[in-house]
Order: C-alpha cells, then sequence, then structure tokens
C-alpha cells in the first residue's frame, strides 16, 4: 500500500477494509460490518493475524485478552489484522524496525 507512514491509523484501516462500516439511518441504528477497501491486503493481514496469534507474543496476549472479554474469534482476528497494520504504518512513518516490547 503506497499510503502506509503517510495516513493516519484510522484512514489505514479504511484503505484497508478493516474499519468497521456503519449501516445507520435517522434513528436506526444497524450492525457495523467490515467491508470495503483492498481485498488483497485484507486477505493478506487476515492470514499474517491467523500466524502472529499463534507465535507473536504481544498479538498473541491482544487475541487472547479479546478472547477472555467474551469476543467472537472471527472478531479478534480482525481486531489483530488491524493492530498488525497499525503497526506497519508506524514503522514506515517513522522508519523504524518493528521492536517487541519488553516487560512493562
Amino acid at each position: 500500500m503506497p499510503e502506509l507512514g503517510h495516513v493516519g491509523a484510522k484512514q489505514i484501516a479504511a484503505l484497508a477494509g478493516l474499519a468497521p462500516f456503519n449501516v445507520d439511518s435517522g434513528a436506526f441504528r444497524g450492525k457495523r460490518k467490515i467491508a470495503g477497501g483492498r481485498k488483497r491486503v485484507r486477505d493478506a493481514l487476515y492470514m499474517a493475524a491467523l500466524n502472529a496469534v499463534r507465535r507473536a507474543d504481544p498479538f498473541k496476549a491482544f487475541y487472547e485478552r479479546l478472547r477472555q472479554v467474551g469476543k467472537p474469534a472471527k472478531l479478534a482476528l480482525i481486531a489483530v489484522a488491524r493492530k498488525l497494520l497499525t503497526v506497519l504504518n508506524a514503522m514506515m512513518r517513522d522508519r523504524k524496525p518493528y521492536l517487541k516490547a519488553g516487560p512493562q
């Protein structure tokens, strides 16, 4: 994605199709769904998220935390994919490699 590093986290998530799309009208509040964006980017991030929840500690912990509060597995995976995209965007913006966070 050529926009990586040049737009904010919300905009990059929308471009990749990982931002919730509102289906609202007047007083009616519909469901939020993931729609639009670039399908190939979204598919690649989804596959990366599958791998990240199995092997990468910070992303695995984030996924497990969402599952423990009752979120469905697919929703938690999409949240991890969006977090991966946000990290990639920040890496490109700051021109720094990924550094796994140490103990707090």
